[in-house]
């Protein structure tokens, strides 16, 4: 027995070492940083109209009796950008003769449609440019709306071109909310006949909310001209989904002097889910 002491204490020597150096040795461990970070945002629609073209759309909603077969209302231009073209005698064939519509419907890339949920947190982007023939009028003029195709619910998030008096307005607007408010506007005169940036974050659901910023320029970095958000958005999903628009939707019933042939540009389409 006393010849094994030793060893016996020798041996708790030694663990009790290897502990100390453990203990003392730094332990690889993630940063708390990436441990806790956000997942990344993921970039899912970004069509290239020179090879896409109009499938990067669910469809376009123009002429829909047939009445202007030679016109050419959603085109491919210049092989970067989209026009959507709109005469003062287009009618479309809901609302009685009251309105008219070139508009493009959803999101398709790869061919799969892209479909925004309640709950969901999406960033749509684009360029657009708006020429002067494009006027802001007393009744309504929609150059972007969410609806919900199922139920033809909405338009829910829109951006309007509005007039007041002589003052013509862009406004993003939280559209089927009591009194339809304003999220963002500025005026429309020095947005005109260039390229402008549009970026909308929108969560859709009874009680969603909405970021919108216009931009004077084309591009992220370009100058804001007006930001704004809100919560307690109506962009419900209604078991279905929001699915976005562009174009020109206007009512014939303003002034005869802003209803002229015209048209809208867009290009750089983004659509990122957070």
């Amino acid at each position: 027995m006393s010849e094994s002491l030793p060893h016996a204490h020798s041996r708790r020597t030694m663990l009790r070492t290897l502990a100390v150096t453990a203990l003392a040795a730094p332990i690889a461990l993630r940063p708390l940083s990436s441990a806790f970070a956000t997942p990344a945002a993921t970039t899912l629609w970004h069509p290239n109209p020179a090879t896409d073209g109009l499938k990067a759309f669910e469809g376009i909603e123009a002429d829909r009796v047939g009445k202007h077969p030679d016109r050419k209302y959603v085109v491919v231009e210049g092989g970067d950008h989209y026009r959507f073209n709109i005469w003062k005698d287009d009618r479309d064939s809901t609302g009685g003769g009251d309105r008219q519509r070139t508009e493009s419907k959803g999101m398709v890339q790869n061919g799969t449609a892209l479909k925004m949920k309640n709950g969901e947190t999406w960033t749509i982007a684009y360029d657009m440019y708006m020429p002067s023939s494009l006027h802001g009028t007393d009744k309504f003029t929609h150059i972007f709306q969410t609806k919900t195709p199922s139920t033809n619910g909405g338009p829910w998030v829109t951006i309007d071109l509005s007039r007041s008096g002589s003052t013509e307005i862009i406004q993003a607007r939280a559209y089927s909310n009591s009194g339809s408010p304003a999220i963002a506007k500025t005026d429309l005169a020095p947005l005109r006949d260039k390229w402008i940036n549009i970026s909308l974050t929108l969560t859709p659901g009874t009680k969603g909310a909405c970021t919108a910023i216009i931009r004077s320029g084309a591009g992220s970095s370009a100058p804001i001209a007006a930001q704004g958000h809100m919560t307690g958005v109506n962009i419900p999903d209604q078991g279905d989904y929001v699915r976005p628009k562009w174009g020109i939707y206007r009512s014939v019933q303003s002034a005869s002097s802003d209803i002229l042939d015209t048209y809208l540009l867009f290009k750089n389409y983004t659509a990122t889910k957070n």
